[in-house]
């Protein structure tokens, strides 16, 4: 990652150790997507090397360390059926493979943590990536990234698609 773009992430990264914790494990994923490894030695030396502290003049914050290993482990272990989940609602013209790793790797953390971690509702999910996103684009990268995850929490989390409740009651008799 250049210079410029850790800066530009660690100036726009959101508050928190959740948030901290899903920028943190974009990068350690797009680490992973270009020098290869194994997902265990890349979580371990951003734990022990960098997250919560200064590097190349850029801070660090601390971070949900259980939140961050889940990501990275579960994404890149999953890495295939993520894309294919993800790969299905891209328009056939703009395939998986076409997109930048960073936002590859987004799209593969936000769909594994709708699937993964149901206790964390989809719209804050959906919000923290776009956020994500946002850190390292400034063009219309944070809007697909809205638009593909919230369309995959439809289908990943049917319980908390808007309207969930009035479409399965029942009409009054």
């Amino acid at each position: 990652m250049t210079s410029a773009a850790k800066k530009k992430s660690a100036k726009n990264a959101p508050a928190g150790k959740r948030s901290s914790a899903r920028l943190a494990a974009v990068q350690a994923l797009y680490q992973l997507d270009i020098n290869g490894g194994k997902p265990a030695e890349v979580i371990d030396e951003f734990v022990q090397h960098r997250l919560g502290r200064e590097i190349d003049g850029d801070q660090y914050g601390g971070v949900d360390e259980a939140l961050f290993r889940a990501l990275v482990a579960g994404a890149a272990t999953r890495r295939d059926e993520l894309d294919n989940i993800v790969a299905a609602v891209l328009p056939d013209s703009w395939p998986l493979d076409r997109l930048e790793s960073i936002l590859r790797q987004i799209l593969r953390c936000g769909v594994y943590e709708l699937a993964e971690q149901p206790t964390i509702p989809a719209p804050v999910v959906i919000s923290e990536y776009v956020g994500v996103a946002d850190a390292f684009y400034g063009g219309k990268e944070p809007g697909m990234v809205n638009a593909v995850l919230d369309r995959l929490a439809r289908d990943l989390r049917p319980g908390e698609a808007p309207n969930a409740k009035r479409q399965s009651a029942k009409p009054p008799a």
